[in-house]
Parts: structure tokens; sequence; C-alpha cells
């Protein structure tokens, strides 16, 4: 080793100075983030976040030990129990897990519980229960003779808070265990939580009422057990999952997975997605199945705990001072995480309903960078209490689009100047149209300048081209801008334009003294979409940021859309002409191909209120031509299966308007398929039969299914209940099949599935008789 200079040992001091600043600051910032969180339910940033800060701190720790002190965070389980309630000691401490964010983590983790247990307890191999992480509010029940003396929420792990009257109004926790042989006295470990949907119908109730939502399932289980009045939590939607056992005298079951089976025969509500496994590569499996069926849970879960299952081996392996080594907590990528609001805007869609969203500082929520969040309508808006400038959480379920939760009130303390309340417009913003509900009574405003509005144009025509109407290659909604609003991100002032560029860029660009002349949009209503050519398009361009070295420039300049650059010389002579590029040859091409498309896509392509694929199926099916279905009148198309009096009456309203009309007829002119073909050589084997088709199939697309079940003239459902007659599981089959074997319907394989649209459901039937 190299002697040390006095450079060298100077740069070392400040470095340790720096690093000393930084812990000092983040054991500050994660105690008042536990404060918030265990003591207040009110929690200033996402659980994500708070993991980072935490798992920051420890990797300070793990690397500088001088620095760690008893008092830091890392070394607290939980957080203080408030002073609001009286005190209860666990007679076993209740711990916290170690968290786990990666496949690699896990696997060290697994490792190392593993190798540590062969040299305490050699030949021993463990078994791993698994179980869900439960979003909600840790609980210790104490129960002498079978029956329940308190209740108390974990606090530090020694002391918690004295909820018993509060958790006494939860249904699922019983006051006396049922059954016989119960202990003298036990310790029963849970998670209180409020089941999604009660969730979602309790916000409902709130904000129909004029109030404030709460902001997630957690803090609304735990602020629901902090209640003064017990009568104010017997309001609230709250459930309970056992997940553990502390003292216990007169109960001395072997494992985890028994206490589990003798707590249930007992009353007490456990789990039913818990699972007994011999591998990690099983333990992988089981973390992928429900990060996939997450959304589809009682409950709102935030990853999986992994514990050795046996309980002299968990004896074997101990603990730290902080947590278990025989348990760990695997978490999945955050989908809640808090950001600034920057602006609300609103979104005008196909059908003319103005939508108010979230303008966000840029935040990654469940893997993805999102910058903007729906907010719904202006009453959810004002229900959810956000102001523009606040600081917000914000949720992604899946692949659904992010949403906006609430403000994080208390990060509004001396930031009140900057907050501003949002103003629904009275105007169209694409059009300026005066906006009015769709009908009397209707929550959401509507642009009623259907045909002329650009906005509306623009999504109807990238509508046409998306996968579930006429399914048009290279229609999305950037095409459809540049047909029928290219002037969209026009420049306002002339000294933002790059002229250089703008001369190069072969755009027919026309300069005024004040701007940029507009262009003449080629799409003017969606009817004359399928008589354009290439030629039509030739001269579309779009604005664009002009970028140096992948750095915006903030000068803008045209572009043109459907046709390339031209390129010259260095004399000025024309070397390569401009011509449609491999994009526009594309969208024509299967333009032409989209008139060939059966009825039911053609009518879900015309954007009709409510008249969705499945809707638009039925019709088809039903009516089999255009012509028929405009000559029905309401009572005979609410008479369809699957159609309806709202449909109905949608269907005959959308009609009733001239340009609609005008649409059609110049679509059907153009070549668009208005009748269906009957073939028939198909036999109509499921003639009233209804069939919910779920997971993948290997032989049939979703859309493909659905098809050959209407036209054996089946319905084609898209939830079971006790009118569906059968169900074809595939791969992945989900919770529809769970509620089929539930309520004793036939399940069938695809094997089985090709033998119903064959044959029909004779032997099924016979079965389920």
């Amino acid at each position: 080793m190299g002697r040390v200079t006095t450079a060298d040992h100077a740069e070392a001091t400040t470095a340790s100075s720096e690093l000393r600043e930084e812990y000092a600051a983040l054991v500050d910032e994660v105690a008042r983030h536990q404060v918030a969180y265990h003591q207040k339910d009110s929690p200033l940033i996402s659980d994500a976040q708070y993991d980072q800060l935490i798992h920051r701190l420890r990797t300070i720790e793990a690397d500088h030990p001088e620095l760690a002190s008893a008092d830091s965070p890392t070394q607290q389980v939980g957080g203080a129990p408030s002073e609001a309630f009286a005190p209860v000691t666990h007679l076993r401490r209740m711990y916290s897990l170690e968290d786990l964010f990666s496949a690699s983590e896990l696997r060290t983790w697994y490792d190392r519980a593993s190798a540590s247990l062969q040299e305490q307890r050699p030949g021993e191999q463990p078994r791993w229960l698994v179980e869900l992480k439960i979003d909600g509010l840790a609980i210790s029940l104490l129960y002498r003779h079978g029956e329940l003396v308190w209740a108390a929420t974990r606090g530090d792990g020694t002391t918690g808070e004295d909820v018993t009257h509060n958790v006494r109004t939860i249904a699922d926790i019983p006051h006396h265990l049922t059954g016989d042989n119960h202990p003298e006295e036990l310790e029963v470990r849970g998670e209180i939580f409020m089941p999604s949907e009660a969730f979602e119908a309790f916000n409902q109730t709130l904000i129909d009422a004029g109030k404030t939502p709460l902001a997630n399932p957690r803090n609304a289980a735990a602020g629901s057990i902090r209640q003064k009045d017990p009568r104010k939590t017997a309001q609230r939607p709250l459930s309970m999952f056992v997940h553990g056992i502390g003292a216990r005298s007169g109960f001395e079951p072997t494992s985890q997975h028994h206490a589990y089976e003798a707590l249930a025969e007992w009353g007490l509500p456990v789990s039913p997605y818990t699972a007994i496994l011999d591998s990690f590569e099983e333990i992988l499996d089981y973390l992928e199945t429900y990060e996939r069926k997450r959304h589809e849970l009682v409950h709102e879960i935030d990853g999986v705990v992994i514990k050795v299952d046996d309980f002299a081996q968990q004896r074997s392996l101990g603990h730290t001072s902080r947590v278990p080594r025989w348990a760990a907590a695997y978490k999945y990528p955050p989908e809640e995480v808090a950001t600034r609001l920057l602006d609300i805007r609103e979104h005008v869609g196909r059908t003319g309903r103005v939508t108010p969203y979230a303008v966000l500082k840029k935040v990654k929520v469940a893997g993805s960078e999102v910058q903007r969040a729906t907010l719904h309508n202006q009453d959810v808006v004002k229900a959810k209490g956000v102001l523009i400038g606040d600081d917000v959480m914000v949720r992604k379920a899946g692949d659904v689009i992010p949403e906006v939760i609430g403000p994080v009130l208390p990060s509004r303390d001396g930031r009140e100047d900057e907050l501003r309340e949002y103003e629904f417009p009275e105007r169209c913003p694409a059009c300026g149209t005066v906006l009015a509900p769709g009908k009397e009574g209707d929550v959401d405003y509507r642009c009623p300048n259907a045909e002329s509005c650009p906005a509306q144009l623009s999504e109807r025509v990238a509508h046409i081209g998306s996968r579930g109407a006429l399914d048009i290659e290279s229609l999305g909604y950037e095409a459809g801008l540049a047909l029928t609003n290219p002037d969209l991100r026009r420049p306002a002032e002339l000294d933002t334009i790059d002229r250089e560029a703008a001369e190069a860029s072969g755009a027919p660009v026309t300069f005024g003294p004040k701007g940029v002349s507009p262009q003449t949009p080629v799409l003017r209503n969606e009817a004359d979409l399928f008589d354009l050519t290439a030629e039509d398009v030739k001269d579309v361009y779009v604005w664009r940021e002009v970028r140096h070295a992948g750095e915006p420039t903030g000068k803008w300049a045209p572009s043109l859309y459907f046709w390339t650059k031209p390129q010259w010389d260095r004399h000025g002579a024309l070397k390569k002409p401009s011509e449609p590029t491999a994009n526009t040859i594309q969208l024509f091409e299967e333009m032409h191909k989209a008139k060939a498309q059966p009825l039911w896509r053609v009518l879900v392509a015309l954007s009709i209120r409510h008249v969705g694929p499945t809707a638009s199926r039925a019709l088809s099916a039903a009516y089999g031509s255009m012509d028929k279905i405009r000559a029905a009148d309401e009572e005979e198309l609410a008479g369809i299966d699957g159609v309806g009096p709202v449909i109905a009456a949608s269907v005959r309203e959308w009609f009733s308007v001239d340009w609609h009309c005008r649409l059609v007829d110049q679509w059907a002119a153009a070549g668009v398929r208005m009748e269906d073909e009957v073939d028939e050589d198909t036999p109509r084997t499921l003639e009233g039969v209804t069939v919910v088709v779920t997971g993948s199939l290997e032989g049939y697309s979703r859309d493909e299914s659905k098809e050959a079940i209407i036209a054996r003239g089946g319905r084609a459902a898209g939830s079971v209940s006790k009118k569906t007659d059968v169900v074809v599981a595939g791969a992945n089959a989900g919770s529809k099949l769970a509620k089929a074997e539930q309520l004793g319907i036939p399940v069938l394989d695809e094997a089985e599935f090709s033998e119903l649209l064959s044959n029909g459901p004779g032997r099924w039937k016979q079965a389920d008789d």
C-alpha cells in the first residue's frame, strides 16, 4: 500500500465530511417521514421513495459503521406509538422485515439463509412459505382462552397503540374464537386492509358527498383504525388476514402453515394466496405470477413475503436487532409515487368529452416515466382537493393510465402563495365552442361541434386505424394529427423558427409578417379518408423542435410528414425528389385492405357513442348490413342480446345526424364493405349459447375466437355470470376461470373449444345437468 500524501489526506477528510453531512441529513429526513407515516397516517412521499432513502442510509452505515448510532432510523421498527392512544406492550416483539428489490438481492438472501441453516442443522432442507405482502396496517391481537383481550398497532415493535375498541368493529376479527382447544394465551399478528373494490366504492361515496377521497387503501386502513370514535371505524369496510403468531401458551405448532391451519379452524381469516414451495425457482414463479395478477386480488399488495416455514429452523436462524434472518420482503416496482403538479389542462376526446389531465414533473412509476395523469372530470378535481403547484401522489396500475390520487397536504406548508385552484374552461380548448353536458344530469362536459372540432376529428381518425376498429397500420394518433390538424404545434413567433432548417425541409411554408401562414388540413371530415391518394398528402408538414447533438435548441422547423425530404446537390440542383415514405406506402396499402373488413369493425370505426366491439358484433350478427341497422327502430335494436336500450338510443341518435349518414354513404362509395358475407357452410352450432374465452389460445387470437363463436350463432361474452354456458380457458387464465369454477360452469381447453365449435355444447350440457 502506497504512502498517503498530505493532498490525499485532505481529499479523504473532505469526502468524509461530505458523507457525514449527507448521513446526518438522511437521518433527519427518514425520521421525519417515519413520524408522518406511522403516527400521522399522512405520508409525505411514496413507499418506494421512502425505500430508496432508507436503502441509502443502510448502505452508508454498512460502509461506514462508525457513523451508525443506536437511534438511527435503520435501527427502529415502525414508529413510536402515538400519544393519542394508550400504550400496549407486546408479549413478543414485532419485527420489521429485510426489504429486497431485485431477483439478485433475493438470491443472495436465499443462499445466505440456506447456508446458515445447513451449518446449524446439517442435512435439513428448508421449505419456504410465501404470502402476499398486504399494503395495510400491521396489527397484533391477544386472545386468552379464546377471548379477544386487546388489539394493538405495531408501534416501535415493542410498544404499540391500544386500538381494541376500533378493531372490535371489524367483522372479520372474531371476539371469541370458534371451535375448542384454544390456547391459554395467543398473540395473533395480521394486516388490516380495505379491500380494493370496497375502497373504490367508499371513495365514490365521499366524492358524491363532495368530500375529499382517501388517498389509498393503506392510508384508509390506518386512518380508520386510529379514529377516536369506534362508530366511525365501523363505517369503514375493513378486513384482516393473519400473517403470523407471536407469544403463545398451550399452542405449539411445528410450522407456519400448521399455525395458519389452526387459526383458520378457530375462525381467524387466513389469506387464500399463501403457498409452500421447495426451491428458488418456484419462488420466482410465484413472484412473477402475482405481479401479473396483483390487480385482480382482493387487496392491494406491494410485494411478497418469503419465510422459512419450520419453526425450529426459524429459531435456529434467529434475528438481528431489527429483522428476522428467516424472513424477507421482496418489493415489486413502485406503482405509487409523489411528484409536483405543474399544471392542469384539458383533452378533447373523439366523442367530444373534455377531460382535465395533470401535467407532472417527470417521475418513474411502475417502471415507466410519467409526465401526464388523468383527473377524470372537473368534479373529481374539486373532490380530490388538488391545487396547481401541489405535491401529489400518482398511481399507475399495470397498463392503466396514471392517475392523480390526491395532494400531499403537509407539503403545502410555507408554499401557499405558489398554489392556485383549477378552473374548468367554458369553451372548447380546441375550437372555442361553448361546452355543455351531453344530456341533462351528465357530469362530463362535451364539445358539441362534433363534425368540425379538430381535436375530435384527430381522435376519430386515429380511432379508425386502431386494432379494435379497422386495424390500419400506420394510421395512429400522429398520422391523424397530420391529416386533420398539422399546425397543432405551429410556433407563434417568427424568432422561434429555424429559417435555415425550414428552407432545407422541402415543406411549402409561407412566411408572413406576423408568422407562418396556416395549412389547410387534408381532412376536414373523416368521410374523405378512403378517397385520399398519396399525392393528396404530398405537401403535409408538421412542426418539430430542432436538436443539435441530441439536445433541444428551442427553435422549430417544418418537416414533411408523409413524403421524404428532397435532396439538392451543392450547386442547388435537385438530386433526389421527394417521394412517399415507406410508412405512407404501407398506410395506403393497409387502407385499401381495410375496405374489406367485416361489418362490426366498420361500426366500431364510426365512433358511435357506447358502441364498442361487443355491441358492434351483436348488431352485425343480428342484421348483417349497415342499411338494415340504419332502418331498425330503437325498440327493435334494444331487444338484441348485447345491445339494450342505452346503446339502441345511441345508435338511433347517431344515424339521425345528416353528416353521419353522408359519412357512411361516402365510405360505401369508396368501396368500404357495408354488408357481411353469409357463409352458408358454417353450422349454427351455438345458437343461444353464451361462451366466455379467457387466457391465451394458440390457434385463435382474441378476436378470432369471438368471431368463431358469433359466426355459429353464439354469444361471446366478456364476463362470467350465472348466464354463462361454457368457459374456454387458455394459458394464463385469471379471475374469470376462478369464477367459472366457483359457479360450477363447464371449463374447456382449446381442443374442446374446437369440438364445441363443430358439434355444439351437447356433452358439456349433459355433464352440467
